[in-house]
């Protein structure tokens, strides 16, 4: 392919991206999750204190990094939900487009491989489980971007031939880019292991070609890039060990009074929500929908053949594809290995780069095989072109029904991220400040600063999570009724529940 038509046809797809992410943020999702508004109530307490954290212990800890970032909106456009998710949307693009550069590294020896890279952007731009997570203030969204452009870098960083500061350059960004995803969502901890795989490779390779100082140094240029931005963790974890792991060991299938048997049935259902039966979470998924689409999933299956095919006949030349199953199998490791809500989509959000990579192998093949079939006369020429035009406007049509319509509408997700929540918030922001509003949380769950997460909602919007937003804007928290001092006759109650 020409370089003019991979830019124009790259361009294009980040502006299906960028619609698919940004298009009606304000409006979808429908509501506020109080996961997300707890990010939210911390985003606007460091914007207060300029306190701004590695790690937030509260909602069973989160790294700051993502926090940090949605801070910045926050303050720019106010304590609303779009804001939170804008942040996602950022980096859910960031991620199409660094697919496309991983991808045409990987195959560079490729005679396909900017179609394959073009393939595989257009895939995850399209594809309605990274669109859905691309849209929610979660920052588990950072991790498959930022892994993305790691190994991206790493991978160029060790074939550059120029100079080896350029090599020593790239790694230690790199390293620092990859160090960063650590900041991001606790099932990246998992990714040592899927680099592991092309970093044997590469060793051999540079063994043979006898530039293994070159590989050394580069790996430790790597590394310290890594160090650097890790440390800031390293040290709180070092002082706060308990919160290393988090929610890890409360839904560990090894605490389970049948582990094999759950981990056996937790492999099949996760194998299964490709293509079958999918996260039943409405708000990770049209409950039960596959994480594919029909067609998508046809590639994906192809895919894995082609890959497969290829490592059985030529391992030693099969370095991509054995990376990106790797990439694929470590990063559904925590989803087999919990046992919550399997399958678990946003548990296996870091597997979409190596999933749409797999599903572009496919896509090239088919249809690298109906352009023959259909190579004969311009009756075939044509045909084949209204069949690729078809393919290509069902990949973006399907994602636009399934978000914006089917669950977009559907009642079962306003729920999902409790809209009534939403409505309270707003309902407590039209009232003068200086009238009284207590609000009694009968909701259950963690706490924060003593107030159950349910609240977290409208003690975001409302600005009222620290005792200082609670003062200014003259709202009142109680866990219970009995809780409740005289009421003020011009009071207003308001009831989490």
């Amino acid at each position: 392919m020409k370089k003019g038509k991979i830019i124009l046809t790259l361009a294009v797809i980040l502006i299906i991206a960028s619609f698919f992410r940004l298009y009606n943020l304000k409006s979808l999702p429908p509501g506020l999750y109080p996961d997300e508004a707890m990010n939210g109530s911390n985003a606007l307490e460091a914007i207060e204190t300029g306190e701004y954290k590695f790690f937030y212990p509260e909602n069973n800890g989160r790294e700051g990094l993502f926090i940090n970032i949605q801070s910045l909106f926050v303050e720019r456009f106010g304590a609303e939900p779009w804001a939170l998710r804008l942040a996602s949307a950022l980096f859910g693009i960031l991620g199409v487009l660094g697919i496309f550069f991983l991808a045409s590294e990987l195959f560079r020896d490729n005679k396909n491989r900017f179609c394959i890279a073009l393939m595989s952007s257009f895939l995850m731009a399209g594809s309605f489980w990274h669109i859905i997570f691309s849209r929610i203030g979660f920052r588990a969204i950072m991790a498959p971007t930022i892994l993305v452009w790691a190994s991206f870098l790493m991978f160029l960083a060790f074939r550059n031939r120029d100079s080896l500061w350029k090599s020593l350059g790239l790694g230690l960004i790199g390293g620092a880019v990859y160090g960063l995803g650590f900041h991001s969502y606790i099932s990246y901890r998992a990714t040592p292991l899927i680099l592991l795989c092309p970093v044997i490779f590469l060793l051999i390779k540079t063994i043979k070609e006898k530039t293994v100082g070159k590989f050394l140094a580069v790996g430790s240029a790597f590394l310290i890039g890594m160090f650097i931005a890790l440390a800031p963790l390293i040290s709180y974890f070092a002082a706060n060990p308990a919160d290393f792991f988090g929610r890890t060991s409360q839904i560990s299938v090894f605490s389970s009074e049948s582990p094999l048997k759950d981990l056996g049935a937790n492999i099949l259902k996760t194998a299964l929500m490709f293509n079958f039966a999918g996260d039943a979470n409405w708000r990770h998924n049209f409950s039960g929908y596959p994480a594919l689409s029909i067609v998508a999933g046809i590639f994906f299956l192809f895919g894995i053949f082609i890959a497969g095919k290829k490592v059985f006949k030529k391992f030693k030349d099969s370095s991509p594809e054995l990376f990106l199953f790797f990439w694929i199998a470590v990063s559904l490791l925590p989803v087999v290995i919990s046992n919550e809500g399997i399958p678990h989509a946003l548990r296996a959000i870091i597997a979409i780069p190596g999933v749409m990579i797999i599903a572009s192998l496919g896509m090239d093949y088919l249809g690298t095989k109906f352009k023959e079939w259909f190579s004969a006369g311009e009756k075939g020429k044509t045909l084949f072109k209204v069949c690729a035009t078809v393919v290509v406007s069902f990949l973006i049509v399907e994602p636009f029904v399934m978000y914006f319509v089917l669950w977009g509408k559907n009642p079962n997700v306003a729920g999902a991220f409790n809209q009534n929540y939403v409505d309270i918030a707003r309902s407590i922001n039209s009232l003068p400040k200086e009238v009284d509003k207590y609000v009694i949380v009968l909701a259950g769950g963690a706490e924060a600063r003593g107030i159950p997460i349910p609240a977290q909602t409208v003690q975001f919007m409302t600005d009222s999570f620290t005792e200082k937003g609670m003062e200014k804007n003259n709202i009142h928290y109680f866990r219970s009724y009995d809780e409740l001092p005289d009421v003020k006759r011009d009071a207003v109650l308001f009831v989490i529940e």
